[in-house]
């Protein structure tokens, strides 16, 4: 039995299954970020202690640069307590015998989109993961490109303004159009819409009950409706998104690239917002682009891809 795991900014998933990738169970937590990385880390021991079969092989898709060759955490942007932590021999001491491979969460979900989700078929695929942060993983021939430790196609931390000479200052990628960016955008919207914004209403609602955070979710039903706003978000997103990819192209030209993480469940609005992009910041001897596909997997690409990578030493 496979154990894949997968250490986001938000979420922990567990899953069992073969190496295929086919997912037999699954236990799926909600990150609580003031609990650092010992929280994360004492559920994923209380769940290991509820598997009924001790897994042979386990595979991680970490939410932040990695060592991949020796399972050590270099750091993570959304939850502090990670850097340095030797990941993989803490999980040897807790399952002996079994074999370990740690890899960048975003790397593992493109791992999976290439071998069994939307990717299937294509040699060079680059996925670009729109979450709690924003990464990046190249995969060829079926199999994940590696640069130097740790880490690589950490495409969120591309500056699209760049910092003053004290290091302060300077705007990302991700500090502009991860989940939690566009979030705290939207927030920071509401007092300028008007009464009749649907994208205001379906927020607000959602505030009244106490579920703050997560704005974003309501981009989708919000454009469904015509809501100008979220038009205009969504667009602003597509723009910055295909600003970032177009590096990618220039760097890599893969065959395809697919669009992954919580806000690509904005759907075809957001694709065909960055795939209207795209061209325009592309050099003409690089056209057509490269298709552009939505991640097929959802919230199983990284625990797909993790269960294939627990084989992959």
């Amino acid at each position: 039995m496979n154990l894949g795991i997968e250490i986001g900014g938000t979420k922990l998933q567990l899953v069992t299954g073969d190496a295929s990738g086919q997912i037999d169970k699954r236990f799926r937590y909600t990150v609580e970020p003031v609990q650092g990385a010992k929280g994360i880390l004492n559920q994923i021991e209380a769940t290991l202690a509820q598997l009924t079969e001790i897994p042979t092989a386990i595979g991680v898709g970490f939410g932040g640069p990695v060592n991949w060759k020796t399972g050590h955490i270099a750091t993570s942007h959304q939850i502090g307590g990670w850097s340095g932590i030797d990941l993989a021999g803490w999980l040897r001491e807790r399952v002996p015998g079994a074999t370990v491979q740690i890899d960048n969460d975003a790397n593992v979900a493109a791992l999976g989109e290439a071998r069994r989700g939307v990717a299937t078929g294509f040699d060079n695929v680059f996925y670009v993961t729109l979450g709690s942060g924003v990464g990046g993983g190249f995969v060829q021939q079926e199999q994940i490109y590696h640069g130097a430790v740790p880490g690589e196609a950490e495409l969120g931390h591309l500056w699209l303004v760049p910092p003053d000479e004290s290091g302060s200052a300077g705007q990302t990628i991700e500090q502009t159009i991860s989940g939690w960016a566009v979030d705290e955008q939207i927030r920071n919207l509401l007092a300028q819409l008007p009464d009749d914004s649907v994208l205001k209403k379906l927020v607000q609602d959602a505030h009244a009950v106490n579920q703050v955070g997560g704005e974003a979710r309501f981009l989708h039903p919000a454009y469904e409706a015509s809501d100008p706003v979220a038009r205009m978000l969504i667009e602003q997103i597509g723009s910055v998104a295909a600003l970032g990819l177009s590096h990618v192209i220039h760097l890599f030209h893969p065959d395809a690239i697919v669009l992954g993480g919580g806000l690509s469940l904005i759907g075809e609005p957001l694709r065909a917002a960055v795939r209207q992009a795209l061209p325009r910041f592309v050099m003409k001897a690089f056209h057509p682009v490269p298709i552009l596909l939505l991640a097929k997997l959802g919230e199983d690409a990284v625990p797909v891809g993790a269960l294939q990578l627990a084989n992959a030493l």
